[in-house]
Protein backbone atom coordinates (compact mmCIF):
# COMPACT_ATOMS: atom_id res chain seq x y z
CA UNK A 1 0.00 0.00 0.00
CA UNK A 2 1.36 3.30 -0.94
CA UNK A 3 1.90 6.21 1.91
CA UNK A 4 1.14 9.51 1.71
CA UNK A 5 4.28 11.46 1.72
CA UNK A 6 3.10 15.19 3.67
CA UNK A 7 5.99 16.57 1.14
CA UNK A 8 3.73 15.54 -1.80
CA UNK A 9 0.95 17.26 -0.34
CA UNK A 10 1.47 20.84 -2.01
CA UNK A 11 1.28 18.38 -5.32
CA UNK A 12 -1.74 16.40 -4.51
CA UNK A 13 -3.25 19.77 -3.82
CA UNK A 14 -2.51 21.72 -6.66
CA UNK A 15 -3.43 18.26 -8.72
CA UNK A 16 -7.18 18.87 -7.17
CA UNK A 17 -7.04 22.61 -7.81
CA UNK A 18 -6.34 22.06 -11.57
CA UNK A 19 -9.43 19.18 -11.42
CA UNK A 20 -11.34 22.31 -10.45
CA UNK A 21 -11.92 23.58 -13.72
CA UNK A 22 -13.22 20.57 -14.98
CA UNK A 23 -16.13 20.94 -12.03
CA UNK A 24 -17.16 24.39 -13.38
CA UNK A 25 -19.56 23.66 -16.40
CA UNK A 26 -22.51 25.57 -16.17
CA UNK A 27 -24.68 22.41 -15.67
CA UNK A 28 -23.04 21.67 -12.76
CA UNK A 29 -22.69 25.02 -11.51
CA UNK A 30 -26.46 24.97 -12.17
CA UNK A 31 -27.58 22.07 -10.40
CA UNK A 32 -25.49 23.32 -7.18
CA UNK A 33 -26.75 26.60 -6.62
CA UNK A 34 -30.62 24.66 -6.48
CA UNK A 35 -29.37 23.53 -2.95
CA UNK A 36 -28.00 24.83 0.60
CA UNK A 37 -24.97 22.76 1.46
CA UNK A 38 -24.78 22.25 4.87
CA UNK A 39 -21.21 22.17 6.61
CA UNK A 40 -20.68 20.90 9.91
CA UNK A 41 -16.80 21.51 11.28
CA UNK A 42 -14.57 21.37 14.55
CA UNK A 43 -13.23 24.41 15.64
CA UNK A 44 -9.62 24.08 15.01
CA UNK A 45 -7.36 22.88 11.97
CA UNK A 46 -10.63 21.22 10.04
CA UNK A 47 -12.98 24.85 10.23
CA UNK A 48 -9.58 26.90 9.63
CA UNK A 49 -9.17 25.10 6.38
CA UNK A 50 -12.62 26.08 5.45
CA UNK A 51 -12.02 29.87 6.32
CA UNK A 52 -11.95 31.42 2.83
CA UNK A 53 -14.99 29.27 1.39
CA UNK A 54 -17.11 30.62 4.42
CA UNK A 55 -15.89 34.00 3.58
CA UNK A 56 -16.79 33.28 0.44
CA UNK A 57 -19.60 32.25 1.20
CA UNK A 58 -20.93 35.07 3.57
CA UNK A 59 -19.94 37.56 0.61
CA UNK A 60 -22.70 35.42 -1.84
CA UNK A 61 -19.29 34.59 -3.83
CA UNK A 62 -18.93 30.89 -3.61
CA UNK A 63 -20.84 29.80 -6.54
CA UNK A 64 -23.23 27.77 -3.89
CA UNK A 65 -25.44 28.05 -0.79
CA UNK A 66 -23.53 27.20 2.39
CA UNK A 67 -24.54 27.19 6.01
CA UNK A 68 -21.68 26.45 8.28
CA UNK A 69 -21.97 25.20 11.62
CA UNK A 70 -19.15 24.99 14.23
CA UNK A 71 -18.38 22.87 17.28
CA UNK A 72 -15.82 22.37 20.09
CA UNK A 73 -16.71 18.25 20.33
CA UNK A 74 -17.13 15.93 17.62
CA UNK A 75 -20.70 14.58 19.38
CA UNK A 76 -22.32 17.69 18.31
CA UNK A 77 -21.87 17.58 14.80
CA UNK A 78 -22.15 14.06 14.77
CA UNK A 79 -25.58 13.83 16.45
CA UNK A 80 -26.73 16.33 14.09
CA UNK A 81 -25.30 14.61 10.91
CA UNK A 82 -27.20 11.10 12.39
CA UNK A 83 -30.43 13.48 12.52
CA UNK A 84 -29.64 14.78 9.18
CA UNK A 85 -29.42 17.99 9.74
CA UNK A 86 -25.91 18.60 8.26
CA UNK A 87 -24.99 17.33 4.83
CA UNK A 88 -21.13 17.49 5.00
CA UNK A 89 -19.13 17.00 8.32
CA UNK A 90 -15.77 17.61 8.56
CA UNK A 91 -15.00 15.46 11.95
CA UNK A 92 -12.00 13.11 13.06
CA UNK A 93 -11.30 9.75 10.54
CA UNK A 94 -11.85 7.05 12.86
CA UNK A 95 -15.39 8.65 13.60
CA UNK A 96 -16.03 8.52 9.78
CA UNK A 97 -15.68 4.97 10.11
CA UNK A 98 -17.49 4.97 13.21
CA UNK A 99 -20.75 6.89 11.21
CA UNK A 100 -20.21 4.69 8.44
CA UNK A 101 -21.32 1.84 10.68
CA UNK A 102 -24.46 3.34 12.30
CA UNK A 103 -25.47 4.52 9.66
CA UNK A 104 -26.02 1.01 7.83
CA UNK A 105 -23.41 2.76 5.20
CA UNK A 106 -25.01 5.76 4.54
CA UNK A 107 -22.51 7.91 4.76
CA UNK A 108 -19.13 8.45 1.99
CA UNK A 109 -15.75 9.87 2.91
CA UNK A 110 -15.21 12.35 -0.07
CA UNK A 111 -11.80 14.52 1.31
CA UNK A 112 -9.03 13.89 3.84
CA UNK A 113 -8.86 17.78 5.28
CA UNK A 114 -6.01 17.12 7.72
CA UNK A 115 -3.40 14.41 8.25
CA UNK A 116 -1.01 14.62 11.59
CA UNK A 117 -1.34 17.72 13.62
CA UNK A 118 -0.35 15.83 16.99
CA UNK A 119 3.06 16.36 19.09
CA UNK A 120 4.76 15.73 22.48
CA UNK A 121 5.51 18.44 24.26
CA UNK A 122 7.95 18.67 27.13
CA UNK A 123 9.66 21.45 29.18
CA UNK A 124 13.23 20.09 28.82
CA UNK A 125 15.73 17.74 26.53
CA UNK A 126 15.21 14.25 27.49
CA UNK A 127 12.56 13.21 25.14
CA UNK A 128 14.67 12.58 21.64
CA UNK A 129 12.76 9.36 20.17
CA UNK A 130 10.28 6.98 21.30
CA UNK A 131 12.10 4.53 22.92
CA UNK A 132 12.75 7.71 25.43
CA UNK A 133 9.41 7.05 26.64
CA UNK A 134 9.98 4.44 28.49
CA UNK A 135 9.24 4.63 32.33
CA UNK A 136 7.41 8.01 31.53
CA UNK A 137 4.12 9.81 31.87
CA UNK A 138 2.13 11.22 29.49
CA UNK A 139 -0.76 13.54 29.58
CA UNK A 140 -3.56 13.38 26.65
CA UNK A 141 -7.04 14.61 25.79
CA UNK A 142 -9.68 11.75 25.83
CA UNK A 143 -9.27 8.04 26.11
CA UNK A 144 -10.22 6.06 22.79
CA UNK A 145 -9.49 8.95 20.58
CA UNK A 146 -7.39 9.74 17.68
CA UNK A 147 -4.59 10.75 20.57
CA UNK A 148 -5.20 7.97 22.55
CA UNK A 149 -5.09 5.68 19.10
CA UNK A 150 -2.10 7.20 17.40
CA UNK A 151 0.15 7.28 20.83
CA UNK A 152 -0.56 3.34 21.39
CA UNK A 153 0.34 2.25 18.24
CA UNK A 154 3.77 4.09 18.00
CA UNK A 155 4.50 3.19 21.18
CA UNK A 156 3.20 -0.72 20.07
CA UNK A 157 5.97 -0.10 16.83
CA UNK A 158 8.45 0.47 19.43
CA UNK A 159 8.15 -2.22 21.64
CA UNK A 160 6.20 -0.61 24.23
CA UNK A 161 2.78 -1.26 26.12
CA UNK A 162 1.16 0.97 28.49
CA UNK A 163 2.71 -0.88 31.27
CA UNK A 164 6.01 0.89 30.28
CA UNK A 165 4.82 4.22 29.66
CA UNK A 166 1.95 5.77 31.98
CA UNK A 167 -0.77 7.47 30.39
CA UNK A 168 -3.23 9.96 31.64
CA UNK A 169 -6.02 10.98 30.14
CA UNK A 170 -8.14 14.05 30.65
CA UNK A 171 -11.07 15.78 29.66
CA UNK A 172 -9.64 18.18 26.81
CA UNK A 173 -6.44 19.56 25.95
CA UNK A 174 -6.78 22.68 28.20
CA UNK A 175 -6.53 20.04 31.19
CA UNK A 176 -3.23 18.78 30.00
CA UNK A 177 -1.81 22.45 28.94
CA UNK A 178 -2.74 23.43 32.67
CA UNK A 179 -0.97 20.12 33.69
CA UNK A 180 2.51 20.70 31.85
CA UNK A 181 2.57 24.51 33.48
CA UNK A 182 2.29 22.69 36.89
CA UNK A 183 5.03 19.90 36.71
CA UNK A 184 8.37 20.87 35.04
CA UNK A 185 8.52 16.88 34.85
CA UNK A 186 5.28 16.11 32.37
CA UNK A 187 5.18 15.21 29.07
CA UNK A 188 1.77 16.11 26.93
CA UNK A 189 0.41 14.69 23.96
CA UNK A 190 -1.92 17.98 22.08
CA UNK A 191 -3.31 18.82 18.61
CA UNK A 192 -2.93 21.99 17.01
CA UNK A 193 -3.69 24.55 17.60
CA UNK A 194 -3.45 23.52 21.54
CA UNK A 195 0.35 22.87 20.84
CA UNK A 196 0.77 26.78 19.76
CA UNK A 197 -1.46 27.50 22.91
CA UNK A 198 0.70 25.32 25.55
CA UNK A 199 3.92 27.32 23.83
CA UNK A 200 3.14 30.79 24.06
CA UNK A 201 1.88 30.14 27.56
CA UNK A 202 4.71 28.46 28.63
CA UNK A 203 8.04 29.64 26.88
CA UNK A 204 9.89 26.30 28.23
CA UNK A 205 7.75 23.65 26.28
CA UNK A 206 9.38 22.43 23.19
CA UNK A 207 7.94 20.22 20.96
CA UNK A 208 9.67 16.64 21.41
CA UNK A 209 7.82 14.26 19.18
CA UNK A 210 6.21 14.73 16.37
CA UNK A 211 3.64 11.80 15.97
CA UNK A 212 3.27 12.17 11.89
CA UNK A 213 7.11 11.52 11.96
CA UNK A 214 7.18 9.01 14.68
CA UNK A 215 4.28 6.89 12.60
CA UNK A 216 6.05 6.92 9.69
CA UNK A 217 8.95 5.29 10.95
CA UNK A 218 7.34 2.44 11.46
CA UNK A 219 4.74 2.05 8.98
CA UNK A 220 5.23 0.96 5.59
CA UNK A 221 1.20 1.09 4.59
CA UNK A 222 -0.32 3.48 6.12
CA UNK A 223 -0.47 7.33 7.08
CA UNK A 224 -1.51 8.91 10.18
CA UNK A 225 -5.02 10.45 9.19
CA UNK A 226 -6.64 13.53 11.87
CA UNK A 227 -9.40 14.45 9.83
CA UNK A 228 -11.89 14.02 6.85
CA UNK A 229 -14.80 14.89 5.00
CA UNK A 230 -18.32 12.79 5.20
CA UNK A 231 -21.29 13.29 3.28
CA UNK A 232 -24.51 11.90 3.69
CA UNK A 233 -25.38 9.15 0.70
CA UNK A 234 -28.62 10.60 0.08
CA UNK A 235 -27.68 13.91 -0.03
CA UNK A 236 -25.00 12.77 -2.55
CA UNK A 237 -26.70 10.56 -4.81
CA UNK A 238 -29.43 13.59 -4.94
CA UNK A 239 -26.75 16.23 -4.99
CA UNK A 240 -23.61 15.01 -6.95
CA UNK A 241 -22.73 18.14 -8.50
CA UNK A 242 -22.83 20.56 -5.06
CA UNK A 243 -20.68 17.75 -4.10
CA UNK A 244 -18.15 18.35 -6.48
CA UNK A 245 -18.45 21.96 -6.57
CA UNK A 246 -17.73 21.84 -2.43
CA UNK A 247 -14.65 19.54 -3.09
CA UNK A 248 -13.73 22.30 -5.83
CA UNK A 249 -14.31 24.91 -3.20
CA UNK A 250 -12.48 23.14 -0.26
CA UNK A 251 -9.20 22.59 -2.46
CA UNK A 252 -9.23 25.97 -3.35
CA UNK A 253 -9.63 26.88 0.73
CA UNK A 254 -7.10 24.64 1.78
CA UNK A 255 -4.95 25.96 -0.58
CA UNK A 256 -5.72 29.29 0.80
CA UNK A 257 -5.00 29.03 4.38
CA UNK A 258 -1.65 27.09 3.37
CA UNK A 259 -0.30 30.27 1.18
CA UNK A 260 -2.09 33.00 3.14
CA UNK A 261 -0.86 32.47 6.76
CA UNK A 262 -1.45 35.88 8.14
CA UNK A 263 -4.91 36.34 6.22
CA UNK A 264 -6.32 32.77 7.09
CA UNK A 265 -5.31 33.73 10.45
CA UNK A 266 -7.04 36.59 10.96
CA UNK A 267 -10.06 35.50 9.56
CA UNK A 268 -10.29 32.25 11.76
CA UNK A 269 -9.60 34.27 15.09
CA UNK A 270 -12.43 36.93 13.49
CA UNK A 271 -14.80 33.66 13.31
CA UNK A 272 -13.92 32.56 16.65
CA UNK A 273 -12.17 29.01 15.78
CA UNK A 274 -8.93 30.09 17.69
CA UNK A 275 -9.18 32.75 20.22
CA UNK A 276 -6.08 35.20 18.93
CA UNK A 277 -5.22 35.36 15.18
CA UNK A 278 -1.56 34.94 16.39
CA UNK A 279 -2.33 31.93 17.58
CA UNK A 280 -3.27 30.27 14.42
CA UNK A 281 -0.81 32.27 12.43
CA UNK A 282 1.55 30.54 14.53
CA UNK A 283 -0.34 26.80 14.54
CA UNK A 284 -1.01 26.71 10.61
CA UNK A 285 2.35 25.68 9.50
CA UNK A 286 1.86 22.45 11.83
CA UNK A 287 -1.53 21.87 11.06
CA UNK A 288 -1.28 19.65 7.48
CA UNK A 289 -4.01 21.08 6.17
CA UNK A 290 -4.77 19.48 2.83
CA UNK A 291 -7.83 18.29 0.31
CA UNK A 292 -7.02 14.87 -0.91
CA UNK A 293 -9.61 12.86 -3.04
CA UNK A 294 -10.05 9.92 -5.15
CA UNK A 295 -7.61 7.00 -4.70
CA UNK A 296 -4.87 9.00 -3.02
CA UNK A 297 -7.47 9.29 -0.02
CA UNK A 298 -9.12 5.88 0.25
CA UNK A 299 -4.82 4.60 0.01
CA UNK A 300 -4.20 6.70 3.53
CA UNK A 301 -7.45 6.48 4.91
CA UNK A 302 -7.79 2.83 4.61
CA UNK A 303 -4.38 1.80 5.99
CA UNK A 304 -4.77 4.32 8.76
CA UNK A 305 -8.41 2.84 9.80
CA UNK A 306 -6.55 -0.87 9.35
CA UNK A 307 -4.42 -0.04 12.13
CA UNK A 308 -7.01 1.60 13.96
CA UNK A 309 -9.35 -1.85 13.79
CA UNK A 310 -6.56 -4.06 14.19
CA UNK A 311 -6.20 -2.21 18.17
CA UNK A 312 -9.69 -2.00 18.53
CA UNK A 313 -12.39 -2.71 16.22
CA UNK A 314 -14.81 -0.62 18.11
CA UNK A 315 -12.44 2.40 17.05
CA UNK A 316 -13.56 2.54 14.18
CA UNK A 317 -17.68 1.62 14.47
CA UNK A 318 -16.91 -2.55 14.83
CA UNK A 319 -16.15 -3.37 11.52
CA UNK A 320 -13.90 -1.36 8.74
CA UNK A 321 -16.21 0.01 6.19
CA UNK A 322 -16.93 -1.34 2.49
CA UNK A 323 -15.48 0.11 -0.38
CA UNK A 324 -18.54 2.18 -0.86
CA UNK A 325 -17.43 4.14 1.98
CA UNK A 326 -14.66 6.03 -0.65
CA UNK A 327 -16.01 8.54 -3.05
CA UNK A 328 -14.24 7.55 -6.04
CA UNK A 329 -16.29 9.49 -8.80
CA UNK A 330 -15.83 8.34 -12.70
CA UNK A 331 -13.38 11.15 -14.01
CA UNK A 332 -15.44 11.17 -17.24
CA UNK A 333 -18.91 11.89 -15.46
CA UNK A 334 -17.00 14.93 -13.79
Amino acid sequence: MKKVNKRLLPVILAAVLSASAVLAGCSKQEAADDVTIRVGSLKGPTSMGLVELMDRAEKGEAGAAYEFTMAVTADEINAAFLKGDLDIVLIPANVAGVLYNKTDGQAAVIDLNTLGVLYLLEAGETIRSAADLEGRTIYLPGKGTTPDYALQYILAQNGLTTEDVNLQYKSEAAEVISVLAEEPEALGLLPQPAVTTACMQNGNLRIALDLTEEWDKVSTDSSLVTGVTLVRREFLEQNEAAVQAFLSAHAESADFTNTSVEQAAEMAAALEIVPKASIAAQAIPYCNITCITGTDMQTALSGYLNVLAGQNPEAVGGALPADDFYYLPDPAEQ
